[in-house]
């Protein structure tokens, strides 16, 4: 069935969406014959290659299989053999889809797992022979042309603001890192304190103007009218999004400040005071980034300040198949040689870098602790297969951050000939960035 929500949207969009993670398909009239030999002996082989974690698998008869000498920590069930072939030839999209469609089940905790499996793969993944590599290498991401970008955007973002109101801070909804400058800190003072480091590290004075490329639900955009008097230009393609920003800015009563314009990043124009975006880099796909460095090198006045907060790696990497093709099409998150890249395409000087990660690693487990809180409304909203996809990512995500397989960069930058610029980092840190409460 098409995955159902509380807000109105085309029945296209349901159907694209529930098309996009539709499960393999079961191979019933097999699952009550025994495992033949091989396909033990493919799983055997299987976590040979994944460095030998301490799991077993147990198999749609009931028997298990495991490495010799092994004492397993996690239980891997395959209901059926269809799923044993799909897993071992492709683990990346395979593993994730198996899950949601509750084909492959976990006895044990999904993010522990997960860490565990990581970071054995990365170990054993320089031993691997050449076809195995080809085997189970991911797939380039889609494209971030004009149309595409939209349809990748509206595929995630568009799910219904109610969904993401379930599981993200009360505060600004913000979908992205939070920073726990004390470790005590709730969702919604991190989230908050988020907002605020990059509101110093903008160096922001009443008055000023301010242009966001990908402002989300406008929580920043509110954040730096409200606390900084500054009139903001935010830009977005998702009418999802772009819908609660507005109707929260007239709430607020900071409309007059804030235009939300429905528009490609690409097609900003004017120059401002600041330049920002959270969160967007990773959308916009490394063949864009000279497009990225025009639209700053235009947009920005000469005294001006960028900034640029982006999910990154430390060295060039795709996207984990199942995420790009089932949660995040077109995503790519850069390694920071090639954030860099934009800044040489501009001929920006690059005044700050700053490594997020185990900050997004918190918030993450904040946001799951969250999601599992909701579980049966995420189902009542959607279905069982959409829930399990998403408890699928936002473990996975925990994981890849925790174990370094993913970064959190914030640059600041500005025009190479501009010398009015912050010469130490004490405005980041005279009084505390999160609030008392919230």
């Amino acid at each position: 069935m098409a995955y159902q929500n509380t807000e109105t949207r085309s029945d296209s969009t349901s159907e694209s969406q529930h098309d996009n993670a539709l499960s393999i398909p079961m191979g019933e009239y097999e699952t009550r014959r025994a495992p033949y030999f091989w396909e033990r002996k493919l799983l055997t082989k299987l976590m040979e290659y994944v460095g030998g974690p301490p799991v077993q698998f147990e198999l749609w008869d009931g028997s298990q299989v495991r490495l010799d000498g092994t004492s397993p920590r996690f239980t891997l069930g395959l209901t059926d053999p269809k799923a044993l072939y799909h897993l071992v030839a492709n683990p990346n999209l395979a593993f994730g889809d198996l899950y949601s469609a509750g084909r492959l089940t976990v006895s044990g905790d999904l993010t522990e797992l997960l860490t565990t499996l990581y970071r054995a793969t990365h170990n054993a993944r320089q031993q691997w022979p050449a076809w195995l590599e080809k085997l189970w290498a991911n797939h380039a991401p889609r494209s971030t042309d004009l149309t595409e970008a939209r349809q990748n955007i509206h595929h995630h973002y568009d799910l219904g603001n109610e969904f993401y109101r379930l599981w993200l801070d009360t505060a600004e909804m913000q979908y992205t890192c939070a920073y726990y400058e004390t470790p005590d800190l709730t969702l919604e003072q991190a989230q908050l304190a988020k907002l605020e480091h990059v509101c110093r590290k903008l160096q922001l004075k009443p008055g000023q103007t301010v242009v966001e490329a990908g402002c989300g639900w406008g929580g920043l955009a509110r954040y730096m009218a409200r606390n900084y008097g500054v009139k903001v230009h935010a830009y977005n393609i998702s009418k999802e999004q772009l819908a609660f920003a507005r109707e929260e800015a007239r709430r607020q009563q900071l409309d007059h400040l804030i235009d939300y314009v429905e528009d490609d990043y690409r097609n900003i124009s004017g120059q401002y005071d600041a330049f920002v975006s959270v969160g967007m880099l990773e959308h916009v796909g490394t063949g864009h980034y000279s497009d990225m460095a025009a639209v700053i090198k235009r947009s920005l006045k000469p005294e001006g300040l960028a900034l640029l907060h982006s999910i990154g790696r430390n060295r060039p990497m795709k996207m984990n198949a199942w995420i790009e093709k089932r949660i995040f099409p077109g995503a790519y998150p850069p390694s920071i040689g090639e954030f860099m890249g934009i800044c040489e395409e501009g001929a920006f000087s690059v005044l700050d870098v700053e490594n997020l990660r185990l900050h997004y690693a918190r918030t993450l487990e904040h946001w799951k602790e969250r999601f599992e809180a909701h579980l049966d409304e995420v189902i009542a909203m959607y279905d069982e297969h959409f829930a399990r996809a998403w408890r699928m990512y936002l473990s996975g995500s925990i994981s890849a951050f925790e174990t370094s397989s993913l970064q959190l960069f914030q640059v600041v930058f500005s025009h190479g000939e501009n010398n009015a610029v912050p010469r130490n980092r004490k405005h980041l840190y005279e009084s505390p960035a999160a609030p008392e409460s919230v």
